[in-house]
């Protein structure tokens, strides 16, 4: 019977560590009643997705966190709803393609980046046509180009 008991009380307390483990969808509210946040939440960290509200009520900005750490596509949005730039999040740093835009949700420019720094090429746009293309070392502009033939001559094999 004693080692019943012992059983019941190991399934009991395994039980009560797993659920200490589970997410729980959670909101913040701004004073005004508005939603200020709201995702999934582990004990003691933001996992999956989550939205950020502006006081206004639309989005500011939404993506998924991984043991509190922003990890994925991340959206970013201006007071009025209108993209301001969107990319890839690893560890809480911007990496890989980020895409910004101007008030009119056109794009300006696309930048490559690497442990939250630009590293590649940066394009340029303009009324929605690309004029221009930079090089990115470690933050730092290591290459300019004014028409995209020049680009595309001395870069074959940039993955644009």
């Amino acid at each position: 019977m004693n080692q019943h008991y012992l059983v019941f009380l190991f399934l009991f307390l395994l039980t009560g560590n797993i659920s200490i483990a589970q997410k729980k969808y959670h909101y913040d509210y701004y004073n005004n009643g508005l939603t200020k946040t709201q995702g999934w939440k582990s004990t003691t960290s933001k996992e999956g997705f989550w939205y950020f509200y502006h006081p206004n009520g639309k989005v500011s900005h939404k993506g998924s966190y991984k043991d509190n750490k922003k990890e994925g596509y991340w959206y970013f949005y201006s007071t009025n709803g209108k993209i301001l730039k969107e990319g890839h999040f690893i560890n809480d740093k911007a990496e890989k393609w980020w895409i910004i835009y101007d008030i009119a949700s056109r794009i300006t420019r696309k930048h490559q980046y690497k442990n939250n720094k630009k590293e590649g090429f940066c394009l340029l746009y303009k009324n929605n046509k690309l004029f221009k293309a930079e090089q990115y070392i470690k933050d730092k502009k290591t290459g300019e180009w004014t028409d995209i033939f020049s680009f595309k001559r001395d870069n074959p094999n940039a993955s644009l």
